[in-house]
């Protein structure tokens, strides 16, 4: 049922869903910290995949058909983003009284998510985030839960208990900006309290507080006055966060608040299950990378555009021309499980590899999957793909970053094709180090930057 939000507003005070805190994960003494391989400047964070048991908050046990629906609810989203179309909103903290506006859809959330720490307050306190480069605001459930708060890993954030905490006021100019990063236009409350809107395109969201407290992030780096949304509605698919670290480019993202302290770039390593990641804010090895132009756009200037040049498959190129590649928007990103290709790109490579593994028993399409196996991935030879970007920068894709196994039997190629926009996904990222060097507009890979 699609709700409007509405001006002027105020915050619903029924009973908050009951909380459950969901005891942590323990985690294997094989899983290494990639951490200890990074530079000593910058800040260093540990990123977990949402679906290893290393993680701290491991996401719910859904088929991998469920997860390729999120995934896919994720590409229509972006790809509305794109195309300024605003699908019907589905949900609101606020009740109605005079002027209906209606939700932006954002992007999905959850499933496709990776995980860390931070700690927020005085004292400080630990929390299990989702990262996600294709939002801005960060946020998280915040005590009282006015409307609901999802069963999260450990205690829910209570402002009453930081020394730190202040809420944001309607005229502050970090209330102004809060539409370019949620795509949502600010509210005010009864007691002059900035109120945020975060939506997401398959339903989720987050509505509560704008608020600045004191973020406290790896060994010892703190940041005073964090701006961040303290949610008292939080509906949706978060699994058993906290909520949300945005390092889009925006200026109330994680990202852009520790730029003039730690500098406009951050990497990250996404570990597959087997193994555990990072998030390094700050300062890099340059020359490790081979970079590719940060790109900006009219479409969404927060998202992160790369231009991809072309695919070979076993050293040769697809066949289809450049412009087949470059007619399409290109975004690189963190939460979108599998990566979107341009429709004749996507035929090309699956035909390309279908060929490669002739000898090979075909499954049925599994989902939004059609180039499928009989067997799992370890049983087949996978020949070489690599993905080639502007400027020369290349994913070497290794066999696991090319197919996926969807089930116990059957194995599929991890492409999909896509109309209005190409992603690269987290799946061809993985075990890569991708650094986003936003002061210098470029994106560089890294090959064995985790396990």
């Amino acid at each position: 049922m699609g709700l409007l939000l509405c001006l002027p507003f105020f915050l619903l005070l029924s009973a908050a869903s009951p909380l459950n805190d969901v005891p942590n994960s323990s985690c294997s003494a094989k899983f290494m910290d990639p951490l200890r391989n990074l530079n000593s400047s910058g800040l260093h964070l540990t990123l977990h995949h949402p679906r290893s048991p290393c993680s701290p908050a491991p996401f719910p046990d859904l088929p991998f058909s469920a997860i390729l629906s999120h995934d896919e609810a994720r590409v229509r989203s972006l790809a509305a983003r794109l195309t300024k179309s605003m699908p019907k909103p589905v949900s609101s903290l606020l009740r109605p009284a005079a002027i209906s506006v209606p939700l932006s859809p954002g992007n999905s959330i959850g499933v496709g998510n990776y995980i860390t720490r931070i700690d927020l307050g005085t004292p400080p306190k630990s929390y299990v985030m989702l990262v996600d480069t294709g939002s801005s605001l960060s946020w998280l459930q915040c005590s009282p839960c006015s409307v609901s708060c999802h069963a999260q890993v450990g205690s829910v954030f209570n402002p009453a208990s930081s020394a730190t905490y202040r809420a944001v006021s309607c005229s502050a100019s970090e209330c102004d900006s809060l539409e370019s990063a949620t795509l949502n236009p600010s509210a005010c409350s009864q007691s002059n309290v900035c109120i945020y809107q975060a939506s997401y395109g398959d339903s989720s969201f987050s509505v509560g507080y704008l608020s600045k407290d004191t973020l406290s992030l790896g060994s010892g780096h703190r940041v005073a006055n964090f701006v961040f949304g303290c949610g008292q509605d939080n509906e949706g698919l978060f699994g058993q966060s906290a909520g949300l670290i945005g390092l889009a480019r925006n200026r109330l993202s994680l990202l852009s608040q520790l730029a003039p302290s730690l500098g406009y770039s951050f990497s990250y390593c996404l570990p597959t299950t087997a193994s555990t990641g990072y998030l390094s804010i700050g300062s890099y090895e340059p020359g490790q990378y081979s970079y590719t132009p940060m790109l900006s756009s009219s479409l969404d200037d927060t998202l992160y555009f790369v231009r991809l040049t072309s695919i070979t498959v076993g050293g040769r190129g697809l066949p289809v021309s450049s412009s087949t590649y470059t007619g399409t928007p290109t975004v690189i990103d963190s939460g979108t499980v599998i990566t979107r290709l341009p429709s004749d790109v996507y035929d090309a490579l699956s035909s390309a590899v279908a060929a490669a593994l002739s000898g090979y028993p075909r499954a049925p399409a599994y989902s939004i999957l059609d180039t499928c196996f009989k067997g799992g991935l370890s049983r087949l030879a996978v020949p070489a793909v690599e993905m080639v970007f502007q400027g020369g920068a290349t994913l070497r894709l290794a066999p696991r970053n090319v197919m996926i196994d969807v089930d116990s039997s059957t194995t599929c190629l991890a492409f999909a094709p896509s109309g209005r926009v190409a992603i690269v996904g987290n799946k061809q990222q993985e075990t890569y180090s991708v650094v986003y060097d936003v002061g210098r507009l470029r994106i560089g890979f890294a090959a064995g930057g985790c396990g």
